[in-house]
């Protein structure tokens, strides 16, 4: 008996030591690594644009879903459109369809806007008030929407790497951190 009561006073202490740490991660703190992260996402991501030929922007695994520039171009818009939820940011690009713009699938026109949507992503997330990060928009916090849009640009990002792959070509190595 005394060694439950011991091992559940053990357990309280570690929760409690745990609780006070978490409650140290202030706003600044999230916002930072948050501008961090997305800093190292433009990054990779260039990566995987410089690695793509540029006479293979057009390439499609199938012929039923997007060309690798599509997919990059869907990205920037995924980027563009969610952020600024999460950020109050006014959308760059309003009303052009980057994704639908044939003049927008070349190598150089899919890097300027897939760099461009990265730039806004961060620049907002820099000029965001952190306390605005549990602000409530949508029915979710801007926080969320901000994750909401990481996750997608990672998402299409890894999709390319079949894309890379299929021309013989090894994609980018991971970058966690």
């Amino acid at each position: 008996m005394k060694k439950i009561a011991s091992l559940l006073l053990a357990i309280v202490l570690v929760m409690g030591a745990v609780s006070a740490n978490a409650q140290m991660i202030s706003a600044d703190t999230i916002k930072a690594q948050l501008i961090k992260d997305w800093e190292r996402a433009k990054s990779y991501t260039g990566e995987y644009l410089a690695t793509m030929p540029a006479d293979k922007y057009g390439a499609r695994a199938v012929d039923s879903i997007r060309s690798f520039a599509e997919q990059m171009l869907h990205l920037a818009a995924g980027n563009i459109s969610l952020v600024s939820l999460g950020t109050g940011g006014t959308k760059i690009f309003p009303g052009f369809n980057m994704e639908k713009s044939a003049g927008a699938q070349n190598k150089d026109s899919v890097s300027y806007y897939v760099n461009a949507s990265y730039d806004f992503a961060i620049n907002g997330i820099k000029n965001m008030d952190a306390a605005k990060l549990t602000e409530y928009v949508r029915n979710q916090f801007r926080f969320v929407w901000l994750m909401k849009a990481f996750e997608h640009q990672t998402h299409h990002r890894g999709q390319c790497t079949i894309y890379i792959r299929l021309q013989g070509i090894r994609p980018p190595n991971e970058r966690l951190f």
